[in-house]
């Protein structure tokens, strides 16, 4: 696949052969996932070359690695029309193929993102990401409305007592709970009102998830859907996973701190994907951080003319 003159303005640089490892993360088992690109040694392009680039990969994220001062490594990650902070299966792609190549020195990590710096930890074949303490904002009526007809759903489709519900841990998702699988999968969502709600919220998106449905050992089932980041639906979201849980243990009162949670099995084509989220816990009861994480695995390598 060719780019043609993906160059900073005014630049006469000679065009370049770069390879973008196409990795999966979150995968189930030796399957699904949802596919990231990773771009080494980024300081090479400018903000706008790397958005270019990560059009032309096509991909709902790609995260650029490059040297950081403050980290093991900086990450910058782009959706196809725009640099949003933090990304969770991107991430999670990245740190595994970065352990899976031997370019990392301990399994104790760090990445540089745009707001701070996050910790990463390397277990067997996982990689978990750190993320903040959850902060919680209710919905006024006006936006719960605008949540359910957004999703073409009413408040009788809702679990009862989850009221839909502004979580952030990094990123801003409305968490929603739906009682039925056969509901949540038959969702014809309105992604014009979705980016409506999430440009007045400042949101990522929607997180709306299931306890019907999921398979043995699994929390819920979830479904992700970001129009305002050019992604109507996406496979697996660890930046969303993480709030799912803290909404799960502090709002709906389920009481562990290790949550499972499937995703993507219900899109079409399906893409099942499993997120491990680990919940840490102070001495006043509260979640203080958490990690998310799950396995990834190389599935292609994109090669491109820059």
């Amino acid at each position: 696949m060719s780019l043609d003159a993906i160059t900073s303005k005014g630049a006469q640089a000679p065009a370049m052969k770069i390879e973008v490892p196409i990795v999966s993360a979150f995968v189930d088992g030796d399957s699904g996932g949802n596919p990231a690109g990773v771009v080494l040694d980024a300081e090479r392009f400018s903000s706008e070359q790397k958005q270019m680039i990560a059009a032309a990969v096509g991909l709902s994220e790609t995260a650029f690695v490059s040297a950081s001062d403050l980290a093991d490594i900086k990450l910058e990650f782009f959706t196809p029309t725009q640099q949003i902070a933090h990304c969770g299966h991107a991430t999670i792609a990245t740190f595994s193929y970065l352990s899976q190549n031997g370019l990392l020195t301990s399994d104790d990590s760090s990445k540089e993102t745009i707001d701070g710096c996050r910790s990463i930890k390397i277990v067997h074949e996982s990689a978990y990401m750190e993320q903040k303490a959850p902060r919680y904002e209710p919905l006024t009526d006006d936006h719960h409305q605008l949540v359910l007809r957004s999703l073409g759903i009413n408040s009788a489709d809702l679990i009862a007592g989850a009221s839909p519900t502004l979580v952030n841990t990094g990123n801003s998702f409305v968490v929603v709970g739906i009682r039925d699988a056969d509901v949540i999968q038959g969702l014809e969502p309105d992604f014009a009102l979705i980016e409506e709600l999430s440009d007045a919220l400042d949101l990522i998106g929607l997180y709306v998830f299931s306890f019907d449905g999921v398979g043995d050992g699994r929390d819920a089932g979830a479904r992700m859907f970001a129009p305002r980041y050019g992604i109507q639906e996406e496979s697996a979201t660890g930046m969303a996973a993480g709030p799912l849980a803290c909404y799960l243990r502090e709002h709906v009162g389920l009481d562990k701190q290790a949550f499972v949670l499937e995703q993507g099995q219900w899109m079409s084509p399906a893409s099942p994907s499993l997120i491990n989220v680990r919940l840490h816990i102070g001495a006043n009861g509260k979640i203080e951080s958490l990690f998310a994480g799950g396995r990834a695995s190389l599935k292609d390598v994109k090669a491109l003319v820059v």
